[in-house]
């Protein structure tokens, strides 16, 4: 069975960091490409990130030049440092694993962003 669970969410000021966990269990993570996405109450999940199996990255907009992706295949686990954090971040972070149709999603994390 396959599971995404997510860690490191918390309450933050502006300005601090935080790092994302994302470990998987039940699927060859090697072999996927892993996403962040975010979510706000009330509306649509939005993608945040993506780590390549390959290792090549890509960010949204909003979070360029802030927050990093990264993994390590041994421990099959996939990050997100946040630094430089605003209260526009404040959301519920879920990471995802996708390969072709195979789609999975973590339980996501509260991270939240005081002014």
């Amino acid at each position: 069975q396959v599971k995404l669970v997510e860690s490191g969410g918390g309450l933050v000021q502006a300005g601090e960091s935080l790092r994302l966990s994302c470990e998987a269990f039940g699927l060859s993570f090697s072999a996927y490409s892993l996403h962040w996405y975010l979510q706000v109450p009330g509306g649509k999940r939005e993608w945040v990130a993506v780590i390549t199996s390959e290792g090549d990255s890509n960010y949204a907009d909003s979070v360029k030049g802030r927050f990093t992706i990264s993994r390590d295949n041994a421990k099959r686990t996939v990050y997100l440092q946040m630094n430089s954090l605003k209260p526009d971040d404040t959301a519920v972070y879920y990471c995802n694993a996708a390969q072709w149709d195979r789609i999975y999603w973590g339980q996501g994390t509260q991270v939240t962003v005081s002014s």
